[in-house]
């Protein structure tokens, strides 16, 4: 009897001991998830929802769905699409369908946008205080009264992603800015990109999103331009702004790099996107579109980058049929 009631008094205290403890951890699990769902709220005003979201607002990693013959590629960018371009061919992807923000990734569909236009490309642009980014307080060397010509204001968005250039371009558009808005996902549509949609011409708002597959999409159809072809891929320019000469130079360090033959390129970043980058590459003669988005790490994109070169010229392209 002394035995059973010993038995049921340490049954009560172990009862008495787990109870809080496991409420305690479920507490404190719950602002974690409200916090999730809050970010996802403010950084989404429309159809898609930016996926994956952790507290902080960045995109987190997914886990990865990539195949038993891509196991060797280990790359830290957490959604990537490698594509024969010719064929439409997926040689690698992680996570190609998740929906994040792109940053200026934005500015070759602004680039498409302003040409599709057929503008005058000599026409003066001024530098305006509706240009200024008042959103995430970023610099520019592009002061309020300067004035460019529409090429090179193109010309600076797209090489140097000077935000405020991209701006002036959605400002001098037919219509204004609003015109240029709903252009930009008007072109989306007819694109076919379903997981994209833009709320500016800069891509600093964190609303601006898209896919690994729907980006693949939007680079073939940017590279259809000469201009976008030849401003994404300058090394550098010297330009004239207010009277002093002043150097500009391309966000990708992969243009400085000899062994890499690149005919479209263009990064992003804000802290919600991470390190972004869309190129278009000729790799052992073949053109080859990779999209490389959220790497966390400063040089995280340029390294991904360089693996993927290698393992497409060692090994995606042997694997491939040659008739």
């Amino acid at each position: 009897m002394k035995k059973t009631l010993l038995m049921l008094l340490a049954a009560s205290v172990v009862g008495i001991g787990v109870t809080p403890l496991v409420a305690q951890a479920a507490d404190k699990k719950k602002p974690v998830r409200a916090t999730l769902h809050s970010k996802q709220d403010q950084q989404v005003r429309a159809k898609k929802s930016v996926k994956a979201m952790n507290p902080t607002g960045r995109a987190r990693s997914i886990s990865a769905n990539v195949t038993d013959g891509q196991q060797g590629l280990a790359l830290q960018s957490s959604a990537v699409l490698v594509q024969d371009q010719i064929t439409g061919a997926v040689l690698y992807e992680k996570n190609a369908n998740a929906v994040l923000p792109i940053a200026s990734i934005t500015k070759l569909m602004t680039a498409m946008v302003a040409l599709d236009a057929q503008p005058d490309l000599q026409e003066t642009l001024t530098i305006s205080v509706e240009d200024v980014d008042t959103l995430k307080g970023t610099h520019s060397r592009l002061g309020v009264g300067t004035r460019l010509s529409r090429e090179e204001m193109l010309r600076l968005a797209l090489m140097s992603s000077e935000n405020r250039a991209a701006s002036a371009l959605s400002r001098y558009y037919p219509g204004g800015q609003k015109a240029f808005l709903a252009a930009m996902n008007a072109k989306a549509a007819e694109l076919e990109l379903a997981d994209t949609q833009f709320f500016d011409p800069t891509g600093l708002t964190p609303a601006n999103v898209s896919s690994p597959r729907d980006l693949a999409r939007m680079v073939d159809a940017a590279h259809r331009y000469p201009l976008i072809r030849e401003f994404t891929t300058t090394v550098g320019e010297e330009v004239n702004v207010a009277g002093r000469s002043q150097q500009f130079s391309n966000t990708n360090a992969l243009v400085h790099n000899s062994t890499w033959n690149i005919g479209l390129s263009k990064t992003g970043y804000i802290n919600e996107a991470g390190r972004c980058l869309v190129m278009q590459a000729w790799i052992g003669s073949k053109p080859v579109i990779i999209v490389l988005l959220d790497s966390v790490g400063k040089m995280t994109r340029v390294v991904d980058a360089n693996r993927i070169k290698r393992w497409v010229e060692t090994t995606a392209w042997p694997r491939l049929p040659t008739s």
